[in-house]
């Protein structure tokens, strides 16, 4: 409980009280020189286009990037599960390096790759007689250049929670559907999907939190352009806090994001209670 209120809650309470100031950099040295300003940092939030923008930017890659995630990473969960043998083995160890890579080489590698003038992509398309594509340039590719790289790092955790969960199913409900005619594929969709539930809802849960918390991809590859294209709410705060030096501004936009955070988990947990009904 004592690390609970000392990880969690205090610091929650902390960003609360500096919401409600106008701290800065020096403010951390000469607390006297901070000022009590109430909500005034909410309502220049609520009245800053950028703040929707970077809002509506992170919405829009949650929406998309969550169900690509979801059914990438189970469906290549099931095809090692069913598959088996050293090669599902080694395949397992290679789709969770993303995971565990840092960030700062991912950023290296597919900076590379999606370099205008000599990276390997591009070159690839010239070999196809295709013209060059401006990955991290363009807004519309700069989205789903950053979003490839975040389905790409974030599937490989989620095929080890499938593979454990599919592990945890009796071996006797696929045998039996087997005796009795049943495909592959009615197998899966009538057995093992249903059975994943918990591990799907898992999943989705903390993958929705993940986008919402989306920050890495976007500050490395675009540092959130080109035009704020690439934006996301956390990036947003990161620079209100640390490039404009404006404490209180940024506790008070990383609150709004700890509430939509939770409303939105709330949501998902509600609608599994009633699906479990």
């Amino acid at each position: 409980m004592v690390v609970l209120v000392a990880f969690a809650v205090l610091p929650i309470l902390v960003a609360g009280v500096v919401s409600t100031t106008d701290m800065d950099i020096s403010g951390l040295a000469d607390p006297s020189s901070v000022s009590f300003v109430g909500l005034e940092n909410y309502r220049r939030l609520v009245a800053d286009p950028q703040f929707w923008n970077a809002l509506r930017t992170t919405g829009a890659f949650t929406v998309v990037g969550v169900p690509v995630i979801v059914v990438a990473s189970l469906a290549v969960a099931l095809l090692l599960h069913r598959s088996g043998g050293r090669l599902a083995s080694t395949l397992r160890a290679f789709y969770f390096l993303p995971a565990i890579t840092a960030i700062v080489a991912v950023a290296l590698v597919w900076g590379y790759l999606y370099n205008s003038q000599f990276g390997l992509l591009n070159y690839l398309l010239s070999l196809v007689g295709l013209g060059p594509v401006p990955w991290l340039s363009d807004p519309t590719w700069a989205r789903f250049s950053v979003g490839l790289v975040a389905v790409w790092r974030a599937t490989g955790l989620n095929i080890i929670i499938f593979l454990a969960a599919l592990q945890g199913i009796p071996h006797e409900y696929d045998e039996a559907a087997q005796l009795d005619g049943a495909t592959e594929l009615q197998r899966t969709r009538r057995i093992t999907v249903p059975l994943l539930r918990f591990a799907i809802f898992f999943v989705t849960v903390t993958t929705v939190i993940s986008w919402l918390q989306f920050f890495d991809e976007p500050y490395v590859l675009t540092q959130g352009g080109p035009n704020d294209a690439t934006t996301s709410i956390s990036l947003y705060i990161y620079e209100q806090g640390f490039r404009y030096n404006q404490f209180g501004f940024a506790s008070a936009g990383s609150l709004v994001l700890f509430v939509i955070i939770a409303v939105v988990t709330v949501v998902q947990l509600r609608l599994r209670g009633s699906d479990d009904h």
